[in-house]
């Protein structure tokens, strides 16, 4: 699937001076949360650290859990809807609350294991305009 695809998007996780990793939405494991995200691109916050397992910011996402689970894999992408925050996961897991599973994250994630908690995180969609737009 390309970029342009309409079930998969390709994303830019930036751990702002620390590295990037893309990051695939994939929109037919939770339609409602994943096309919401996507409107509301660009997207930035402050990292959080849940264990050892989970790297988290917080959003301004408003959207019930959707097809939840708990059990996540590393790379996983998911949703918090009782904190609106997205989720990436270092390690496999399995998580108290449900989480809506919303893509997968690319190669190179062991970059994550060097965030700190206040490193800022940003998730955005890789255009020709972003590249220019000032820090």
């Amino acid at each position: 699937m390309s970029t342009l695809s309409v079930s998969k998007k390709q994303l830019i996780l930036e751990i702002r001076g620390k590295g990037k990793i893309t990051c695939d939405l994939k929109r037919h494991l939770a339609p409602r949360t994943v096309g919401t995200i996507m409107r509301l691109l660009p997207m930035e916050g402050h990292a959080h650290l849940l264990g050892k397992s989970i790297l988290y910011f917080e959003t301004n996402v408003d959207s019930g859990t959707e097809r939840g689970r708990s059990e996540f894999k590393k790379g996983d992408v998911a949703f918090l809807a009782s904190s609106g925050s997205i989720c990436f996961f270092t390690h496999d897991a399995v998580f108290a609350k449900k989480m809506t599973p919303i893509g997968k994250l690319g190669e190179n994630i062991d970059v994550l294991n060097d965030v700190k908690s206040g490193d800022v995180l940003r998730i955005y969609e890789e255009t020709d305009w972003y590249k220019w737009w000032p820090e």
